[in-house]
Parts: structure tokens; sequence; C-alpha cells
């Protein structure tokens, strides 16, 4: 039987142009960090650029947020998906055309562009569904679009490999204007394809109406000034809203946890203990299947027990699967426990988005999700660069059992010593209503 959501014109409209620009995100993704190492070989150049991408992005999403609060998020999202074709279409024009132009620092003004734009499209994507879907279909929204974000994030990289290898990835002997055969086409290809579907998913955003009661736009003053205190005013508010303060305090020290460790600790545990490249693919790709499939349950909503227990409860279970990881002798060992923390992971992931969009109100949601995400996307970067540190002085194991003991601590101590465990899910009222 066909799904209702799959009726509603608007989150047809939606998804269409999700899928077209996270495909294209995941090309560039390969693309552009391909691109400076074949122009420089040099890792501290790539490692530049991707900061150049990420600083920004963290620093001005709380103002990000603002913005998506005082002009609605269809309005940002609209302007960051053509400031993003104008960026990717210069890229490519410049790959295709002229890579002798190409310079390092043109490459870091072209990923500090992209930083500032994803810094206003993040808050803006993570605030329009519930504006746009119908509350009592939001949680199997955020579901099937964040499920088909992961499945490009499987099928993505590689396609962009693929085209990579097809179509040519010599910038070096296209800058010299060889008489050879080498080109760079396969890059300058995969940032005219991302060009191409940020303007295709403008068009299929322009197609989407917001619901007949959702939240007006603020009308406050759009100074400088009047950005900086409608930041201000959101964490105010979300301070005094004890259960989003709650957990967003707990998924803070989580992020400390957790994201560092999976970033810097999996490739080498691929590269010490197991088989290098091959192994971290069996792994990441167990995790991402793992992760899908939890989407795809994720319409199963657990009744048994409140939302705030769900959470504490998967995360003292993700503790004690990531324990023994830094002692596994087989990719499969590592499969399997990495499975499973992905379907628990990618369950959570959709309860806890639609529980942040149904726990603040409408017209404070875009700064809410912004904080939100510059929890994960601010401090997961900086935990990597504590653990990168700590491996100088500790073994892979003594690290994998140590964050999930801590982990697993972490999670009792909110059980005991926090109101996190009684926390509810959402009540859907408080989200717009359809029309």
């Amino acid at each position: 039987m066909r799904h209702p959501l799959l009726n509603d014109t608007n989150f047809r409209w939606l998804m269409g142009g999700a899928v077209l620009s996270g495909l294209g995100d995941q090309l560039t993704m390969i693309a552009l960090p391909w691109l400076v190492l074949k122009m420089t070989g040099d890792p501290l150049a790539l490692g530049l650029v991707i900061a150049m991408m990420s600083v920004p992005r963290a620093v001005f999403m709380l103002i990000g947020g603002a913005l998506v609060d005082r002009y609605s998020p269809k309005s940002v999202l609209m302007v960051t998906k053509f400031a993003n074709a104008a960026v990717l279409g210069a890229l490519a024009a410049l790959v295709l055309g002229a890579p002798a132009l190409l310079t390092m620092p043109l490459m870091y003004g072209m990923a500090l562009a992209m930083g500032l734009a994803h810094a206003f499209s993040i808050p803006a994507g993570t605030s329009i569904l519930p504006g746009v879907v119908a509350p009592g279909h939001l949680q199997a929204a955020n579901g099937t679009m964040m499920g088909m974000r992961q499945l490009l994030m499987l099928a993505g990289p590689l396609l962009g490999a693929l085209l990579l290898v097809v179509g040519g990835d010599d910038i070096q002997a296209a800058a010299q204007n060889s008489q050879g055969s080498g080109n760079a086409n396969g890059i300058g290809f995969a940032f005219a394809y991302d060009c191409a579907s940020f303007l295709i998913s403008a068009w299929t955003l322009a197609k989407v109406r917001p619901l007949a009661n959702a939240a007006p736009a603020a009308p406050a003053s759009s100074s400088y000034q009047g950005v900086l205190h409608a930041v201000a005013e959101g964490l105010r508010a979300l301070w005094h809203n004890v259960p989003v303060r709650t957990c967003m305090a707990y998924w803070s020290l989580v992020a400390v946890v957790i994201g560092g460790t999976m970033q810097v600790a999996l490739p080498l545990l691929a590269s010490r203990n197991l088989n290098g490249a091959a192994a971290l693919g069996i792994l990441l790709g167990a995790h991402g299947t793992g992760t899908l499939i939890g989407m795809a349950i994720s319409r199963k909503k657990l009744r048994a027990i409140t939302f705030g227990a769900t959470i504490l409860a998967v995360d003292a279970l993700v503790g004690l699967l990531m324990a023994p990881l830094g002692a596994i002798t087989a990719a499969w060992h590592g499969a399997a426990l990495l499975g499973v923390i992905g379907v628990l992971g990618g369950y959570m992931q959709i309860a806890v988005f639609t529980w942040m969009q149904q726990s603040v109100p409408p017209h404070m949601l875009g700064r809410a999700m912004s904080i939100f995400m510059c929890i994960f996307m601010g401090v997961a970067p900086l935990s990597a660069t504590v653990i990168g540190a700590l491996l100088q002085w500790i073994t892979l194991a003594q690290l994998f059992a140590g964050g999930g003991a801590l982990l697993l601590a972490l999670a009792t101590f909110a059980w005991v010593a926090t109101p996190m465990r009684h926390i509810e899910a959402a009540p859907a009222s408080q989200t717009v209503s359809p029309p």
C-alpha cells in the first residue's frame, strides 16, 4: 500500500531536488580533495582547504539559523543554492576551460565560499520540513530524506571515483596544455553536475508551498545587530527549555567521546590491525549499511519507554559494542560490530531530528537546528584533534575500550543524575498544522 507521504506534492518536490543535489554533493566531496592533491601532492594543503570549509561553517551557522527564522527556511535555502551553483560553475569552467589559472589561493577562496554557503543551507535544510509536511508525516519524511542521503553517501563516492577514472583527473597535464592524453575532465564534469544539480533543485524548491498555518517570518530589524540579538534570543530560549537544554548538553558530551574516535581511529584500525584500505571500505560500508537499515525502520516508534530513556539505553549499548573494536583482528568482526552500531545510530538519528523539530516553536526552529547541528559539526572536529594527540600515548585497543566505557558511564550518569530519562516524545501539535 502506498504511504500517504508519497501523495504529498511538497515532499515529492523536496525529495526530487534533494536526490539530485545530494548526488552532486557526493561527487564534489570526491573531486575537490582529489583536485587539491593532484595540484599539490601536499596533505597540508588539503587540510587547509577542508579547514577553510569547516571553520566558517561552524562559526556562521548560528547566524544562518537566525536568518532562517527571519526570512523562512525556503528563502534562505534558495539563496544558498544559487551561491553554491555559482562557485561550482566557476570551478567547472576553470578545470575544463582554463586549468592553468587554478592556484591554491583561489582554491582556498572557493572552499571558503562553499563553507559560508553551507553555514546557511544546513539550518535552512533541517528546518524546512515541519513547515511544508503534515505533522503526522514528519518522522516518515525525516526518515525517507535522511535514508536517501545515507544511500547517496554509499553510492556517490563510487560513482565519483568512476567518473574520475573514466573522465580523467590529470590537472597538471591539462594546465600545461599537454598534447598527450592527460586531462582533468572527470573532475570538471563532477563540478559541472553539482552546479546543475543546485540549479535544478532550486527550481524544484520553488514548487514547494508552505502549509496554511506556517509560522510567518520574524518582523525584527535585518541589521547585523538585529541578527546577533536574534541569535542571543534563541540561545536564551533554548536554555530555558529544560528538555532541549538537557539533551543538547548530553549530545555535546557524546560528540566529544564518539565523534573524534570514529573519524580518526577507524582508519588507523584498518591500517594497523587489518588489511589496509580494503578493510576500511568494509568497515565504513558495514556502518553505512547499518545506518541505512536503522533509518528504514525508524517509522516504528518505541512506546515502551520514554524518548530520553531510549537515547540513553541505545548509547549504553553502543558503548558496549564500541569497546572491543580496538582488539579485533579480522575485518568481519569490525563489520559485525559497526553494522549493529549503525542500525542503532540510524534509528536514533531520525527520532532525534523529529523530536528537535517538534520540541521548538516554529519561529525558533532555524536557530535551534543551527545550534543542534553546530554541536556535531563543531565539537566532533575538535574531538578528532584531541584523539589524534592521545594516540601518540595510548594504543587503539585502549582508545576504543576507554571510549566505550566513557559512553557507557555517561549514559549511566545521565540516567541517574539528570532528568534525561524522563523526557517524553514531543507532541506533534507543536509543529505546523496541515491545511
